[in-house]
């Protein structure tokens, strides 16, 4: 089977062990599928860095319960990890564990592997360990990992305190991989230019600090045959923003477009020119903000935009990606950069966090969305608009819908707006894009 890779805390080091372990596979030439538990866009970049492979999200509040063990069974592989979300019992607000990690593993039925940070413990380890293995007796256990261990006598400590607990990895102090972060998190893998020597680390550290013989039987999963989900025939191009200022895009959705009928266009609004023969434009989120002054200097590039968007050519752009369209951004050292200039708003960076699931009605019919539809996304930003919609696309509640706000602008073939949505469970949204890209190809070439 598979395991999860859970923290008894955010920062106990789940990243670094769950990269140190898929780079350790890699090397040994070993094709690993990776999961990440959340909404969380940046570290499953890391993850396809170093497998080769797409990392796919599990978030049963942006999807469901089902669509999480669907995922899972279609996408596992021989050898399959789950790293998860905060820690190991941490749900999505006002909910519990629901969305947890500790959620997830009850699904899919997996043991964890429990990251540990062992600064300034030692005989405690074996009060916070028990702790977590047995508040909810659902779980399965497959060991620990012991992380930041300070010295010989430290881990003689721990282990003299963990007797009955299998442990599975040690990491030291100064084994430690710093990835830097910055105001939504980890800095992407487009912009570190150390990356390939930062994984040659971990792989390093994987090979070097895991019992092996004691993993090697929780990841080897017994698959079933995957179910191959067709294609419909290709009628439509559909050009994705991808590049070092747009990259937050889950897995599942760039696939259901695909499998609407969409074949999917990458390309640069940093560098590139406006793509041709396309019939659909999608932005992702991402770091405008970092990239204002390139994106606003390719001024060919913003028109060809503004001008598609005013013809008619559907549109879905989300946090980033609005940003952009936007007239201009404003980055933190108060510098103003213009931007596309389709949706008639500057947006801001500012210091407050904008964080958490959110529950939409939509308010307007889109490209994505018909009118008085609900569903549930996520919003992740720094920015704010200086002038509201006149007619937003969405109204927001918190999940224990304790505020209301409205997001988004919209025109008939616009959608805009700061929520970031999954659409593995709503594959309705997909098909409706693709519907009115074919609509637009078949009015532009009768």
């Amino acid at each position: 089977m598979a395991f999860v890779i859970a923290g008894e805390r955010s920062g106990a080091g789940k990243t670094t062990v769950t990269l140190a372990l898929l780079a350790a596979l890699r090397r040994r030439n070993l094709t690993v599928q990776s999961f990440k538990v959340g909404p969380d866009y940046i570290d499953p970049m890391f993850h396809r860095h170093v497998t080769g492979q797409a990392c796919y999200n599990l978030d049963p509040v942006l999807t469901s319960e089902a669509y999480v063990q669907q995922c899972f069974a279609q996408r596992a592989s021989e050898y399959s990890i789950v790293e998860g979300v905060m820690g190991l019992f941490d749900g999505a607000a006002g909910h519990k564990d629901f969305a947890s990690t500790a959620h997830i593993a009850r699904l899919l039925d997996l043991p964890i592997l429990l990251v540990v940070d062992c600064r300034s413990l030692s005989y405690s380890v074996a009060a916070i360990v028990h702790g977590y293995r047995s508040l909810d007796p659902r779980l399965k256990f497959a060991g620990v990992v012991l992380n930041r261990v300070g010295s010989d006598r430290h881990l003689e400590l721990l282990k003299s305190a963990l007797i009955d607990v299998p442990i599975l990895g040690v990491l030291r102090r100064q084994d430690a991989i710093e990835i830097p972060d910055r105001h939504l998190g980890l800095v992407p893998t487009d912009e570190l230019p150390g990356l390939t020597e930062l994984i040659d680390r971990l792989a390093e550290l994987g090979e070097s600090c895991f019992d092996w013989d004691a993993l090697m039987p929780y990841l080897k999963t017994a698959t079933t045959p995957k179910v191959s989900v067709p294609e419909s025939s290709r009628s439509v191009k559909i050009a994705i923003a991808r590049d070092a200022a747009f990259n937050f895009y889950y897995q599942d959705n760039l696939d259901l477009l695909r499998q609407a009928g969409a074949e999917l266009i990458e390309w640069s609004p940093l560098r590139d020119t406006f793509p041709n023969d396309v019939d659909g434009l999608y932005f992702g989120g991402g770091f405008p903000e970092m990239f204002a002054e390139t994106l606003s200097e390719n001024h060919a590039t913003r028109q060809a935009i503004r001008a598609a968007i005013q013809s008619g050519m559907p549109t879905y752009a989300e946090c980033g990606g609005l940003m952009y369209l936007s007239e201009k951004i404003i980055d933190f050292s108060e510098q103003a950069f213009s931007m596309v200039g389709a949706i008639p708003t500057t947006t801001v960076m500012r210091s407050r966090l904008t964080l958490g699931y959110r529950k939409a009605t939509a308010l307007q019919t889109t490209p994505i969305v018909k009118k008085d539809e609900t569903l549930h996304g996520h919003e992740f930003h720094r920015s704010s608009p200086t002038t509201e919609s006149e007619k937003p696309l969405f109204e927001l509640t918190g999940l224990s819908r304790s505020s209301m706000q409205y997001d988004g602008w919209q025109t008939p073939k616009l959608h805009a707006s700061y929520l970031h949505l999954h659409w593995g469970a709503t594959s309705q949204i997909p098909q409706r894009f693709v519907r009115y890209c074919t609509k637009f190809r078949s009015d532009r070439y009768p």
